[in-house]
Formats: C-alpha cells, structure tokens, sequence
C-alpha cells in the first residue's frame, strides 16, 4: 500500500465518524423534540417561543454555526497545513458529543448543535479539500464518492444503532460510541496524514467568487439546499412524531430503517456516479441527479396512499405494527439516495477542479458550503411553521419545488453562459 492510499483511508476515516456522529442526530431529533418539550421554552422568562420555530432551531443552530465557521476555516486551510486543522475540528467535535448526554433543555440542545455544526464543517471541509488535492482530475470525483460512501456506510450503522440503543439504554451509550469513533479518527490522522505544503496567501474566496462555472452551479445549488434540507430532516420526523402531529408514529428502529434507505442507496452507488462524471463531465449529473430528487420529494406525502392502494402489510417481524406507509416511505427514502449519488460527487469535484486550477481548494469547497448555508438555515425555520401551521405534507410539496426550480435555473445559465452543448461537455 502507496502512502497515498495510507492518507486517503485516514482521511475516509474521518468521514466515517463525522457521518455516524451527523446520522445520529438527525435520527434522533424525533425523540429530542418529545423529550425536551420545544413549548415550553422561553426568553428570559418575558414571553414565550413558538413551537415551530424551536423546532426549526434544533437544526438551525447547527447550520448557522457551520454558516459563520466556513470563511475563516476554510481560509486557515488554505493558509496553514490543512491536516493539522482538520485534527484542531475533530478534537472539537469530540468535546461536542461528550456534551450531548449532559443537555436537559431545548437551549442546552440547540448550543451543543452549534459546537457540533462548527466542528463537522471544519472536518468536512479539509478531508474533502485534502481528498481533491492528493487525487488527480482523472480520478478525483471517484475518490470523492468513495470519501462520501464512508460518510454514508457510518451514516447506515448510526442510524441502525442510534434507534436500537436509544430504544435499550437511552442517549448516553449512543453518545459514548460516537466519542470514541471520533477519538480514533484524531488520532488516526495525527499519525498517517503528510504534512500539507500547500500555501495559498492573500484571500481566494475574492477571486473564486467570481468564476462564471462557481457562479452557474450556485443558482441550482442556493435553492437545492432547501430541497435537500427540508426533506432529510424532515422524513424522520414525518416517521417518528405521532399521527396526532402529522407524522407516522413509528418506533425509533423503524425510523432508523427510512434514514438508512436513502444513505444505504447513495454509498451503493456514488463511487460509480463518481467515476462516470470524471468520464462524461459533471453538468449532466447535477441537472439529472437534481431533478429527480425534487420529482421523489414531491411523492413522499403520498406513502401512506400508495401503500393502501398497494396492499401492502401494516406488520413486520421485529419491527411491530406500523402501516401500510412504511414499505413506500422507505422505496422513496431509497430512491432520493439514488438520485443524490448522480449530484453529489460531480459537483464535488466540479469545486475541486476550480479551486485546485485557480488555487484555494479549501476555499473553494467554503464558497461551495456557504452556498449551501442560507437554504439550510432558513429551511428548517420553515419547515417548523409548515409542520405546525399548514400540514407535514407541504414540507416535502415545497422540498420538491425548490429541487426542480433549481436545475430549471442551472440549466437555463449553463445553456445562456456557455451554449446548449455545455451540458453535457463540462
């Protein structure tokens, strides 16, 4: 085994604790929602904080750290050697989720999300740069989905053992677990990763935020990230909280099954959807990729139907009673990973390509995460006030649009900027 082979598993590693430590938040939020009572929060005990919106918070928190954490991360990657931040963050988001067993209230809640957003963007945002820059441009998005694929294989097993645990022993072992995975991927990269001579001065977020291609995939990636937020976080709340608020009232272990589906679908596949757009290009799998997963969203409200008019069981070994939704959310939750692995990788390694050409791979994958962070910090506000106000249904109505209105968008620039053929040469 080449040395290089040795820094990418390390780095592989660290995308594997960063994915279990993610996966097992989102897989729990149902249980946090009920457990610590988002009504009955208020600010400095003058007036009282809408249900929704403390429900939206619990995600936000986490997004809106990660929002004011990515400029000066990404900056410090460029800089200084990016290994040795990316060990700084890891060791941050160790202390986060020994925090996790301690939290009693929906503030202390919100608060160590925050400390988890802040160290999963440092982590995400140096493996990934250091990933693109050790990888040629023949093979760089196939290393990228192979990266992704570690994230989503720890992503399947948090899942699975978060709603197993929780349903044991309660958070505090889930939680004991996630510290020590996050320990040996520290100390993992402390000891095999290079020292990274790469130093980029001045400051590449100015001229990377000009690039025309940066510039035409952020109008399908500013409204995406609403799509793609609105719907992961919300499928397991749309599974776990009762029919009484909208949802499916399915068991923790059940909940875990319509998680793993989507993460299961897009680790089987990205390293190949990887490798065909280092082959054909990368516009075409975002436009595809994209389009599908708003086309999926919009039929996730539709579980329960396509389940009745299907016949399908409303029992399970192991898992109980539940309904005859189950089977469909879990085939959609399936589907929308199969339609992100043709996305992911190709955009990717589109950043990758800029930032490694023009110089500033960290800060082009920053630009790339701040893209992302007014969708996901918004959309979670309102899915809150569309979950509680309007109907679960419209979080995934309005999910879906926001998916197909963004490849609408890309294609339209891509074709106007660089001509009908671009699609398919970039």
């Amino acid at each position: 085994m080449n040395r290089d082979s040795i820094q990418f598993y390390a780095l592989y590693l660290t995308r594997f604790a960063g994915g279990f430590g993610v996966i097992t938040l989102v897989t729990l939020l149902p249980q946090y929602i009920q457990t610590l009572d988002p009504t009955g929060v208020s600010v400095f005990g003058l007036f009282s904080v809408g249900a929704g919106f403390v429900i939206g918070m619990y995600t936000t928190g986490f997004t809106l750290a990660q929002t004011v954490a990515v400029v000066p991360l990404a900056w410090a990657g460029d800089r200084l050697d990016k290994g040795t931040v990316l060990v700084s963050v890891l060791a941050l988001g160790t202390a986060a989720y020994a925090l996790f067993p301690f939290v009693d209230s929906s503030l202390a809640f919100i608060g160590a999300r925050a400390l988890q957003g802040v160290a999963v963007t440092g982590a995400g945002l140096m493996s990934l740069a250091l990933v693109g820059e050790i990888s040629s441009v023949g093979t760089r998005a196939n290393n990228i989905g192979k990266a992704n694929a570690s994230a989503f294989a720890a992503s399947i097993l948090g899942s699975l053992s978060a709603g197993l645990l929780y349903d044991a022993f309660g958070f505090t072992s889930i939680f004991a677990i996630i510290v020590v995975l996050m320990t040996v991927a520290t100390v993992t990269v402390w000891l095999f990763l290079d020292e990274d001579e790469t130093r980029i001065s001045g400051f590449p977020f100015s001229d990377l935020a000009l690039n025309r291609r940066i510039l035409t995939i952020a109008s399908f990636r500013t409204q995406y990230a609403v799509a793609v937020t609105l719907v992961r976080t919300w499928i397991p709340i749309y599974a776990g909280l009762s029919a009484i608020d909208g949802g499916l009232g399915y068991a923790s272990l059940a909940v875990s099954f319509t998680v793993v589906a989507e993460k299961f679908t897009n680790m089987l596949f990205q390293p190949k959807m990887g490798t065909l757009s280092d082959r054909y290009g990368r516009a075409l799998f975002v436009f595809v990729g994209g389009g599908l997963y708003g086309l999926i969203a919009l039929a996730v409200p539709f579980s329960p139907a396509i389940g009745a008019a299907l016949g399908l069981p409303e029992t399970y070994p192991v898992l109980g009673p539940l309904s005859a939704a189950f089977l469909p959310l879990v085939g959609l939750s399936g589907l929308l990973g199969v339609a992100d692995s043709f996305r992911e990788p190709a955009s990717m390694a589109l950043f990758a390509d800029e930032g490694t050409d023009d110089g500033g791979v960290a800060s082009s994958f920053g630009i790339r995460e701040l893209l992302w962070r007014p969708g996901s910090v918004a959309a979670p506000l309102v899915g809150g006030w569309l979950m509680t106000e309007v109907g679960m249904e419209w979080v995934f109505y309005v999910g879906g649009a926001f998916a197909i209105t963004g490849v609408c968008s890309f294609l339209a620039i891509l074709a106007y900027d660089f001509g009908p053929a671009a699609l398919t040469e970039w």
